[in-house]
């Protein structure tokens, strides 16, 4: 009996030993998602369960986004995708690109004026989509789960159909009067209505045959073909060979150091990256202007203002499709151009265009943020442009085609939807990527994510995602708190206009001291932003979802294999 206590006593270490490694292998760090639609988190989540890495789980959520968030989700549209896996970044980029039928001219007039809505409504106004490609391409090189797994969430929710949300629902309705007859975009979501399950027949059996065909599908198969037979239907310019000749490309993201930080984010033919660099380097340069201010202050809106005037000159001026403009974007974040933009910015009053010249001698959108259980991150922003893009959906496709032919500088000088100016770098030519704001960003701290963030907004996006990471590590804001602040915006032109959200306002004593200084502040004409965002602080994950609209943030347990 002594010897068989003796020996249980001896075992009583070795199992607690034991189970301690159970407990181990079973546990498993967690993984988080922040993206704008229940829908497309109940994908990602189920992907990640699956034991799919984040760029599966962002697969995935972009198909399913293309069926339940109808404003900005698409197969239609494009985007740009940046990974961090395994300690490397890479960059995908699937932007739309101009049909090889588009000219510098197309939508002015005999006159040489510009036609109201000419690249805004109708199939003319859209680019040959990318997001399929886009998909299939970051699958290639990185999936683990297999391709038509990744549909299987969509497939679902096109077929079973989904309860749509009252803001969805309550907007399609709203957009019946601006495309009118010019589409069809009231055949397709005139039935559509919140609390009532919604089907798109069409749409599963086009991502039927992705799941089964891939992206030649979309770029050489059935799809392809009730693209072109739309074209014909509507007076668009896409053909099949626009189709047949489109490629993702894979670049390499702007690097930039800061702080302690590595910061990765989008490269042209995105502004994005190169906004959000300049401006957080901006800021530290003027340090000793901006100590002490509280948040949103008269002098921290002046000064930020200051900053801003100045990227959206020299993107205005210098930014556009790589393969067509030449641009030295390593003078653009250089230390030492930026120090000098830096110095140009008057702290008292607010600068006249005249004073702000480039420095060299040169609204919808959706993002989401994944980090998986193994540490890799993606921060992927995609677009059909404004609102359901053109408003055109292809017959037998069930999809809506993009308007980003208005994201190119249609004339010289003559501001888009969303107000910005652009030059001959951005002006339309066959092929040619049009420039985009879109800024998907991650900041590492000693090789491992830290901060993954991005949003949707038209030219309002890189100044909201440099606000956003600004508010978390200036002034100690929580992810959400952060998401939800009021944010501000101004782009050069009107020099004297700062914008703010309409929802969540600058205070009014903010906006009474902007006044007397000669600002005009107002209310943007739209709600801007839909920050998705993704904190890690020792090794505590904080997701976190503007709450201006539907997004879900969550920490998701994944089992050990």
């Amino acid at each position: 009996m002594i010897i068989n206590l003796v020996k249980r006593l001896l075992l009583i270490p070795f199992l607690a030993f034991s189970i301690h490694l159970l407990h181990a292998a079973e546990s498993h760090p967690p993984a988080a998602i922040a993206i704008p639609d229940k829908y497309g988190a109940a994908a990602a989540e189920e992907i990640l369960l699956a034991g799919g890495n984040a760029v599966d789980a962002a697969i995935a959520t972009g198909f399913a986004l293309a069926v339940t968030y109808i404003d900005a989700g698409n197969i239609g549209g494009g985007g740009f995708m940046l990974i961090y896996i395994d300690g490397e970044p890479a960059f995908l980029d699937y932007r739309e690109t101009a049909p090889l039928a588009a000219h510098r001219d197309m939508y002015l007039n005999d006159d040489g004026a510009v036609i109201e809505n000419g690249s805004l409504i109708g199939a003319k106004a859209a680019g040959v989509p990318g997001s399929v490609a886009g998909f299939w391409e970051a699958h290639k090189r990185y999936g683990k789960l297999p391709w038509a797994q990744l549909l299987s969430p969509a497939i679902k929710l096109a077929e079973e159909g989904f309860v749509p949300a009252k803001i969805l629902t309550d907007d399609i309705h709203q957009h019946f009067s601006r495309f009118q007859d010019k589409t069809n975009f009231k055949k397709y979501f005139g039935q559509i209505k919140a609390g009532e399950n919604f089907k798109q027949p069409e749409l599963a059996k086009t991502l039927k045959r992705i799941a089964a065909k891939g992206a030649e599908d979309f770029y050489r198969g059935e799809t392809a073909q009730l693209i072109a037979a739309q074209m014909k239907r509507s007076g668009g310019i896409i053909s099949l060979k626009d189709l047949q000749e489109y490629r993702a490309i894979w670049r390499e993201p702007l690097k930039a150091k800061w702080r302690d930080y590595q910061l990765l984010s989008s490269p042209p033919p995105s502004s994005g990256g190169f906004g959000v660099i300049q401006l957080l380097k901006m800021k530290d340069y003027l340090a000793h202007e901006f100590a002490n201010l509280a948040h949103n202050s008269p002098q921290y809106v002046h000064l930020i203002a200051e900053m801003e005037k100045r990227v959206f000159a020299d993107r205005a001026e210098y930014l556009g499709d790589p393969a067509f403009v030449e641009i030295d974007m390593s003078q653009l974040i250089s230390d030492d151009y930026i120090k000098r933009r830096a110095l140009e910015i008057d702290p008292k009053n607010i600068s006249q265009l005249q004073a702000v010249k480039p420095g060299l001698e040169s609204p919808n959108t959706t993002h989401y943020s994944i980090i998986d259980a193994d540490g890799n991150a993606v921060s992927n922003t995609y677009t059909i442009n404004w609102s359901y893009g053109s408003g055109v959906v292809v017959e037998g496709a069930g999809f809506l085609l993009n308007n980003e032919m208005d994201d190119f500088s249609v004339k010289p000088g003559v501001p888009n939807i969303f107000g910005v100016v652009g030059n001959t770098a951005n002006e339309i030519q066959p092929g040619k990527r049009m420039l985009s704001s879109m800024s998907p960003t991650i900041l590492l701290k000693d090789k491992t994510p830290e901060l993954v963030i991005g949003t949707p907004g038209g030219s309002t996006i890189f100044t909201t995602v440099f606000q956003g990471i600004i508010n978390i590590l200036d002034f100690n804001m929580t992810p959400l708190e952060s998401a939800g602040a009021s944010r501000f915006h101004h782009q050069l032109i009107p020099p004297d206009l700062i914008t703010h959200t309409p929802s969540r306002p600058l205070s009014r004593e903010t906006i009474k001291a902007l006044n007397k200084r000669g600002y005009r502040v107002e209310d943007h004409m739209w709600e801007y932003g839909d920050l998705q965002i993704i904190f890690i602080k020792n090794g505590e994950i904080f997701p976190a979802s503007d709450p201006r609209d539907r997004g879900v943030s969550k920490i998701i347990d994944v089992p050990s294999n």
